[in-house]
């Protein structure tokens, strides 16, 4: 089910190790085209735009898009308790490893009389995307939310698609999630639609642009990210999901099998990558997740993602080989079942997860560590969703008329050997008699 990728006995250098990287590049390149499309259509026909959309790709039609408060408030009492009381959990799990992704302000003296702050200012405004298409997502609700908030953002919009099981409604479980965050401006509208609504707004729903965009989802709603970056911020492009485990002799094969096979689940684009130095451990592997795949409840989508170009298990030398292919890769998730971890080693990876115990799904809701994370080897120069998205480091600069005399002729200086004078004669103007 899961190919070979054989590299032993071959001096790899960095190229040729990212070239070596099993990727859906086909499927990527289709949803940068299709996206665009998509989120232009948006930007030009609004409500009609997307309530084409929704019956094309959700099958639904006449529904509310702005979702109506009542909506909101019946998910919420309509929660299972022991669903509410793991979403409690999890939310203040998130707050507490959030909070401390937000720097405190310092102010640097330069001299007497010269300070300059570095403050930490909110964005006025968020649109933050729940997917909702093969599997309920409430689970994102809290790691978009609850990150946005810690941060102190004003406006929360949130976007997650439209059910043709509840009459057009959002998942009533992500409705009641959102509401127990008082979360309530929610509307029901999917993949790059939602993006595209998101950044440029809609007048017609009283759906004001927002000003950063988050959020996972496939790989459309991704490339749509990128299709609106520099109208409004983003996240990472968190798209179809990965998983990369090192591993080496002491590994436990059914726990790496199952591990894989949790992030195939998600979509048939995931990606679920073994990369070892353990021929034993990579036939062993191989056949724990045939077993485990076929009998897994969607055992279609699994088999489907385990087969695409995406994944695989690679054979390499050693763990320097290994540690060298995981770097080049930059995964979204990355298991460490090592004898010896060391994940100092390991540079470029949305979020590691050391040791047998500490499995990806439960970075997906308790470890209190966020899940929208990016993929496509984005991690190499991204970080994961957090407070920090939602924040802009601002410069705040106090001089008074002693200390910038004391810097005057050095700006008078570099202005001239810029060419810019005029730079300079702000200056002298403050001193003339």
């Amino acid at each position: 089910m899961l190919r070979t990728i054989d590299l032993r006995g071959r001096a790899l250098s960095p190229a040729e190790l990212l070239a070596s990287v099993p990727r859906a590049a086909a499927a990527r390149e289709e949803a940068l085209t299709t996206a665009a499309r998509i989120v232009s259509d948006v930007a030009e026909r609004g409500e009609a735009a997307l309530r084409e959309q929704a019956e094309r790709f959700d099958g639904v039609a006449g529904h509310d898009i702005r979702v109506p408060t009542q909506h909101l408030d019946e998910a919420l009492d309509a929660l299972e308790p022991a669903v509410r009381a793991a979403l409690e959990q999890a939310i203040d799990r998130v707050r507490q490893a959030s909070a401390a992704q937000v720097p405190a302000s310092s102010v640097t003296e330069l001299g007497d009389g010269a300070r300059v702050t570095q403050r930490w200012q909110p964005v006025r405004r968020v649109g933050l995307y729940v997917p909702g298409g093969k599997a309920v997502y409430p689970s994102s609700v809290v790691m978009n939310v609850v990150p946005a908030q810690v941060a102190g953002v004003a406006e929360i919009a949130l976007a997650s698609p439209p059910q043709r099981e509840f009459g057009g409604r959002v998942h009533p479980v992500i409705l009641g999630a959102a509401r127990l965050l008082g979360v309530t401006e929610v509307y029901a509208m999917g993949g790059a639609g939602a993006v595209g609504a998101l950044a440029h707004g809609v007048p017609a729903l009283d759906l004001d642009p927002v000003d950063v965009v988050t959020g996972p989802g496939n790989n459309f709603v991704a490339a749509a990210k990128r299709a609106v970056a520099g109208l409004v911020g983003t996240d990472a492009e968190a798209g179809a999901t990965e998983i990369l485990v090192v591993a080496d002799e002491t590994a436990d094969p059914r726990l790496v099998a199952a591990d894989l096979i949790s992030q195939a689940e998600h979509d048939e684009q995931a990606s679920a990558v073994l990369v070892t130095a353990s021929e034993a451990l990579a036939g062993a592997v191989a056949e724990e997740v045939a077993v485990r795949a076929a009998r897994t409840r969607h055992a279609d989508r699994v088999t489907a993602a385990l087969r695409g170009a995406q994944s695989a298990i690679v054979l390499v030398d050693d763990l320097a080989a290994a540690t060298a292919f995981s770097n080049a890769y930059a995964p979204e998730h990355l298991e460490l079942h090592l004898a010896d971890p060391r994940p100092e080693d390991f540079v470029h990876a949305g979020a590691v997860f050391v040791g047998a115990d500490t499995p990806v799904s439960l970075g997906d809701y308790l470890a209190g560590s966020n899940h929208v994370l990016p993929t496509g080897g984005q991690a190499r120069y991204s970080a994961g969703l957090s407070a920090a998205t939602f924040l802009r480091p601002q410069q705040v600069i106090e001089y008074d008329r002693a200390a910038l005399a004391v810097v005057r002729d050095a700006i008078v200086t570099l202005a001239e050997a810029e060419a810019l004078p005029a730079h300079g004669e702000a200056i002298t103007a403050r001193f003339e008699a």
